[in-house]
């Protein structure tokens, strides 16, 4: 039988035998969908709990006299498999730190490749600059210092930025 049928003998709804089964962990067969199947034995347990509800007895205090239900709670897994799980865990932590290792060191060569060609182009500016000014000196026209940064700039930047963070900080979430 099905639920829906073990349910209208019983009067009551397909979820109240489902609750049942579950929370009373009863050992019910079931169909290739998932589905219960009740045969007259688990009915006649399920007219039993129902009488036992019906007299005031809490769920959580129902005598069943069927044994728990098969394959619905974890089952425990021997000493050896246990074993063999946490080498293996330890195995792939040790791949994954190697992994994390080859990377970093991999990003790192990359930087200092790419800050050793900035430095390169530095310095052949630094030579262009310098060849531009002794041409500038040769031909006799004067060099211009460069710009220093100016302190009024920089203090009027510094309470912009001030402004700014408040302004931030009063109206975010």
């Amino acid at each position: 039988m099905n639920t829906k049928t073990v349910s209208r003998i019983l009067k009551v709804s397909p979820k109240t035998v489902q609750r049942w089964v579950k929370q009373l962990n009863l050992d019910l067969k079931r169909n290739e969908l998932g589905h219960f199947l009740f045969e007259k034995d688990d009915v006649e347990e399920l007219r039993l709990i129902h009488q036992q509800l019906q007299n005031g007895v809490l769920l959580q205090d129902v005598k069943v006299n069927k044994k728990p239900r098969k394959g619905t709670g974890k089952q425990m897994v021997g000493n050896d498999t246990m074993e063999k799980f946490f080498v293996k865990m330890e195995e792939l932590e040790r791949k994954l730190d190697q992994k994390a290792d080859s990377v970093v060191s991999y990003q790192l060569l990359q930087h200092r490749s790419e800050i050793e060609e900035l430095h390169e182009q530095i310095t052949k500016l630094k030579e262009r600059i310098e060849s531009l000014e002794q041409n500038q000196k040769n031909l006799g026209i004067p060099i211009k210092p460069l710009p220093v940064l100016d302190q009024t700039i920089m203090t009027k930047r510094k309470k912009n930025t001030k402004i700014k963070n408040l302004l931030t900080m009063l109206f975010t979430i």
